[in-house]
């Protein structure tokens, strides 16, 4: 997923979009009654005219297709009132029990670090649903970590702001929802950034709510059911058991921190090499072999000395309790977020008002 892609898709092309930069970091609350009703339903009249017809693919995956979309309610323009493209529409063919899902997931959600749903279509007599989503407008955390941007590399303090948001968007998810929510998916390319490098979750297509988020047992040898997880990242106490749970988050949580420090794939494609598999034996040197930290650095950062190894210590070993096989000894994400803000002192540039790009 390289753009505001929401399924696994693949990017046909990129634009640019103003983004608003730093966000208030506390603004954390249950959506309002009136912030669902701000939630517009399109017709699908409306939907083909704000993509022109369908005209610009920007991504597609096994089971939808995004598209660039203009605001043609100006709801959200350009500050001398000119409407702009700023909106990517995603259209599932066939609405199905996964589309109802997501969308069901998603208008219970309003946090700074998940992308923001505007809107949705759900036209019966067709079949076909769309999400109406924010534009977000730097590409994936995997484009821009793993070499697939413009060739950039993320600075180290950056990199840590970004752990830092994942963690809260995460703790958001399971701990300040009046229906926790496991998000089930979370990974590099499902992490996109604004021109700031300030990150959003998305992908809510494995997301499970309620009850459902804490256990749920896949019936055995069921070869239909839609598995949570993607390569690299999946929960081998999920695989085991089949038990879907918040861990499962916290788990992708510990490789995607392991690809911050490291600049590695979480699965490499052309080896079959799992991150996890690479560099999970040296986790457990890190409390007696500070070098180890060091070594394990990004090299396009340890060249030009851009890293902290006590940061890289500490978020080395958060990243070996998220990847405990016992997933009962994985800590929370309330946990985690508290252990970044007390160790990681990078995060302060959060707090700061920077237009840095890359």
């Amino acid at each position: 997923m390289d753009f505001l892609m929401c399924l696994g898709f693949t990017t046909k092309r990129k634009f640019k979009c103003k983004q608003n930069h730093h966000h208030n970091v506390n603004d954390d609350h249950q959506p309002h009654e009136s912030e669902i009703k701000m939630i517009r339903k399109y017709s699908w009249d409306e939907i083909e005219r704000s993509t022109n017809n369908f005209s610009k693919l920007i991504g597609s995956g096994g089971f939808s297709n995004v598209y660039l979309g203009t605001d043609i309610q100006g709801q959200h323009q350009h500050q001398h009132g000119r409407p702009k493209f700023n909106l990517a529409i995603k259209i599932q063919n066939n609405i199905s029990r996964v589309f109802k899902q997501e969308l069901d997931v998603l208008l219970h959600l309003h946090n700074h670090n998940i992308v923001k749903l505007l809107g949705y279509c759900d036209d019966m007599e067709r079949e076909v649903g769309a999400l109406v989503f924010e534009c977000v407008s730097n590409g994936s955390l995997q484009d821009k970590l793993h070499g697939n941007g413009n060739g950039s590399v993320i600075p180290w303090k950056n990199r840590m702001a970004i752990a830092f948001q994942v963690a809260e968007a995460i703790e958001y998810l399971h701990d300040k929802c009046a229906l926790q929510i496991v998000h089930g998916d979370i990974k590099a390319s499902n992490i996109l950034l604004d021109d700031n490098l300030n990150c959003k979750l998305c992908d809510f297509g494995f997301a499970k709510m309620g009850f459902s988020s804490m256990v749920k047992v896949m019936p055995p040898n069921n070869r239909t059911m839609k598995m949570m997880g993607s390569p690299g990242y999946t929960d081998p106490h999920y695989l085991r058991t089949g038990i879907a749970s918040k861990k499962n988050d916290v788990y992708c949580f510990g490789v995607l921190l392991l690809e911050l420090v490291t600049g590695k794939e979480a699965f490499c494609s052309k080896t079959g090499q799992l991150l996890t598999s690479l560099v999970g034996p040296m986790l457990g040197d890190l409390e007696t072999r500070k070098l180890v930290a060091a070594e394990m650095v990004d090299q396009r950062l340890a060249l030009s000395g851009d890293f902290d190894v006590e940061e890289a210590r500490a978020l080395l070993s958060i990243s070996a309790l998220c990847l405990q096989q016992s997933a009962a000894l994985r800590p929370c994400a309330s946990q985690i977020l508290q252990t970044i803000k007390t160790d990681i002192s990078s995060i302060s540039f959060l707090f700061e008002s920077s237009s840095h790009k890359i």
